[in-house]
């Protein structure tokens, strides 16, 4: 892909775990998705901000602020955008119902495509058995997996400083357990027996950071995945049509440093976080 990509518009854009506030956070690759896109509708499908790692300290660089910043931008400049709270920023769900900054918080949504299929759209952790039934199993799991990231983080240093693009250990090794292919299964024909529920056409999820887009009997799964492994977001184009976007796979380190050095050089103003 090209330096100078042109922006598009999207009809809707569906971002999830994204983890704020820790250090396996890739604020700087979605920031550069952010600057190449506007939307309609843009919903935040959970783990937006991650509670569970700010209880035990404070991170929080510019490139975070930043993402925030521009979602907030994007909800001044007209895109109605719904924050769907997940396990991580499970604090948010006391304010369902509740609208800040052009944000509305909710606890699930129902979206309906240009072609008129209709969504359910939820986090997923509530179908989610180890998060469900045995929280201390859940609170060990995500230690062990802030492990993993830790260790992708500094294999990712060490590949931009030498040239190369980004690519997810933890999700290479995600893709080669057995026991995790069998949760992410279980996971997905859960998420699509809740939509049939519903009596709607399909579901977009995230939680278990893995981009997924397939049919289960008769009903969509969609999973957007995550912003700390493979760098997706889920976009629904004018037409109705819904894709993929692998950020990652899209652009390279080199590509987001010259765009970064640009908009540093056009002095884009950083502005205060309003409520």
């Amino acid at each position: 892909m090209q330096d100078q990509l042109v922006p598009t518009h999207y009809r809707a854009v569906f971002l999830s775990d994204i983890h704020l506030g820790t250090r396996g956070c890739q604020a700087e690759l979605l920031l550069d998705f952010l600057r190449h896109m506007s939307c309609d509708h843009l919903y935040l499908v959970g783990d937006i901000v991650d509670g569970w790692k700010m209880k035990g300290g404070w991170y929080w660089p510019q490139s975070h602020n930043d993402v925030v910043q521009k979602i907030l931008r994007l909800a001044r400049k007209g895109a109605k955008v719904v924050y769907i709270p997940g396990n991580h920023d499970d604090r948010v769900r006391d304010f369902c119902g509740v609208h800040f900054g052009g944000v509305t918080v909710a606890r699930d949504a129902l979206h309906q495509t240009a072609d008129g299929r209709r969504f359910l759209v939820v986090h997923g952790d509530e179908f989610d058995a180890v998060v469900r039934n045995a929280a201390w199993l859940g609170f060990a799991g995500d230690l062990a997996y802030r492990v993993l990231l830790g260790l992708n983080t500094l294999f990712n240093r060490v590949s931009r400083r030498f040239g190369f693009g980004y690519w997810s250990l933890s999700a290479f090794l995600k893709s080669k357990v057995k026991n995790a292919l069998q949760f992410i299964d279980n996971f997905e024909t859960a998420l699509a027996t809740e939509a049939r529920r519903r009596s709607v056409d399909g579901v977009i999820c995230g939680h278990i950071h893995k981009a997924e887009m397939r049919t289960i009997g008769d009903t969509i799964y969609i999973n957007d995945g995550d912003w700390v492994e493979s760098c997706t977001a889920l976009v629904e184009h004018l037409d109705g049509q819904l894709e993929i976007l692998r950020w990652a796979a899209l652009r390279s380190w080199s590509m987001i440093d010259r765009a970064i050095s640009a908009d540093d050089a056009h002095a884009e103003e950083r502005e205060p976080i309003v409520a």
